[in-house]
């Protein structure tokens, strides 16, 4: 088990917190339209605030195709989900909630009344970070982490690609990213083994919060510590830019989030994610 020395203080997984960890994921995603629009014009990707909801398009079947923040900073109002709604359907798009059980009542009823269906279940995650992160666990001297830049676009998207080769549905969709991530404002990190690019990450940050995405490993290079040695790397990097609390999201029950808890990181919540097919 790696479970590193720290006497961090955990925040309470109350509504400020969720508001915080909502609103980096938010941001996240804005930050892939944004660099997706750029990247590929002719998809049309882009996004809106509406009440404290945004609503991403990244284009029709693609997974940043939905909204974050619904009812996290207030009572959701039938005219504002319309036009969340038209913004969708406009794109032909069926419309896609991923909601907080600390949102406003008034949302979960407006979803039923209108017909959503429940579709998937998150687990967000949260823990502690400060500068002074020590992994009790002896991670593999071969493997070596650093931030990537312009020259890497390449070198960072096919070892991504690679590594989350198992997911043949998404395959468009990944094939894409790093064209897109050499255009976002979030940082992405790679992990090389005797030298050797095996594994990558990408974080946002936002509001004091290090949001961990892109965890990807290359399947004949699992197991050999470079995702453990990504996630050292980017906490030290998260707390260095101000950052006091860093957060995960996966499915629950799943490897991932044994792991994230292994490694220090609480369940915060778990949200749920509604779906409206378009007419």
């Amino acid at each position: 088990m790696a479970i590193e020395n720290s006497d961090d203080p955990y925040p309470f997984a109350d509504l400020a917190l969720a508001r915080r960890l909502e609103k980096t994921e938010a941001q996240g995603n804005v930050n892939f339209v944004e660099a997706r629009a750029k990247a590929f014009p002719e998809i049309g990707a882009t996004w809106l605030e509406v009440g404290g909801t945004y609503a991403m398009f990244d284009g029709s079947g693609s997974p940043i195709s939905q909204t974050f923040g619904l009812g996290m900073f207030g009572p959701v109002y039938a005219e504002n989900l319309d036009r969340i709604e038209s913004f969708f359907f406009e794109r032909d798009c069926d419309v896609y909630h991923e909601v907080s059980p600390l949102a406003d009542p008034s949302g979960f009823a407006l979803l039923n009344e209108r017909g959503y269906q429940p579709i998937e279940f998150t687990s967000v995650m949260f823990r502690p970070i400060s500068r002074n992160v020590v992994w009790s666990a002896a991670k593999d001297s071969r493997v070596k982490v650093h931030i990537t830049d312009e020259s890497e676009e390449e070198i960072w998207a096919e070892t991504a690609f690679q590594g989350w080769s198992e997911f043949v549905e998404l395959t468009d969709f990944l094939r894409d990213m790093g064209k897109v991530h050499a255009y976002s404002k979030s940082p992405s990190f790679l992990a090389e083994l005797n030298n050797e690019p095996v594994a990558t990450g990408m974080m946002t940050i936002h509001d004091g919060v290090a949001l961990l995405a892109g965890a990807s490993t290359i399947p004949n290079a699992r197991r050999q510590g470079a995702q453990l040695s990504l996630l050292e790397y980017r906490l030290r990097y998260g707390a260095e830019q101000g950052c006091d609390v860093a957060m995960m999201a996966a499915l629950p029950g799943s490897a991932s989030q044994r792991n994230a808890e292994r490694h220090g990181f609480r369940i915060a919540y778990t949200r749920m994610k509604w779906r409206l097919a378009r007419a």
